[in-house]
């Protein structure tokens, strides 16, 4: 015969289990929201130039929307860019180090645009296009990479290709 306090932790265990298989279930559901979230690259404005050093700072803006019907946030998006076709450089987006409530929140149908500044280095690409983008002539941009999207119970990893 099984002592009374053996059956309630049983049952207590049990209850945790499905309790918590339920917490899995719910969170799976985001994910498909979580993978409707759109990326575009949005622009690159040249901010400054520094000809002693052959250095130049971008910046980059990319138009997230959130088409889905939970609100979301986009902790990192790690890119590389390209102009007129060759790559110019790696960035990243990030603001891991802010906790959830401070990031900006995706709502649903929420279009916002993210921007991160980008050193570019003549000596690490196209001299060619280098010299096309501090002069200011017409450049043709696009982006390869990934996006986070985290909600309150799950992250999804969405790969892009965009160009602005």
């Amino acid at each position: 015969m099984n002592p009374p306090g053996r059956s309630i932790l049983f049952v207590a265990i049990i209850g945790l289990l499905a309790m918590m298989g339920g917490i899995v279930y719910y969170a799976s559901l985001d994910n498909d929201d979580l993978s409707m979230a759109t990326i575009e690259l949005q622009g690159v404005e040249l901010i400054d130039v520094n000809s002693i050093e052959n250095r130049a700072m971008l910046k980059v803006t990319f138009l997230v929307a959130n088409p889905g019907d939970v609100t979301v946030t986009v902790p990192v998006i790690s890119y590389r860019l390209f102009a007129d076709g060759s790559e110019i450089g790696n960035g990243a987006y990030s603001t891991e180090d802010v906790a959830m409530p401070g990031r900006a929140a995706f709502y649903p149908d929420a279009e916002i645009p993210l921007k991160n500044k980008m050193t570019i280095v003549m000596s690490e690409m196209s001299e060619t296009v280098y010299n096309k983008i501090v002069s200011g002539q017409i450049v043709q941009y696009s982006a390869t990479g990934q996006m986070t999207v985290e909600s309150a119970w799950s992250i999804v990893e969405l790969d892009f290709d965009t160009s602005s």
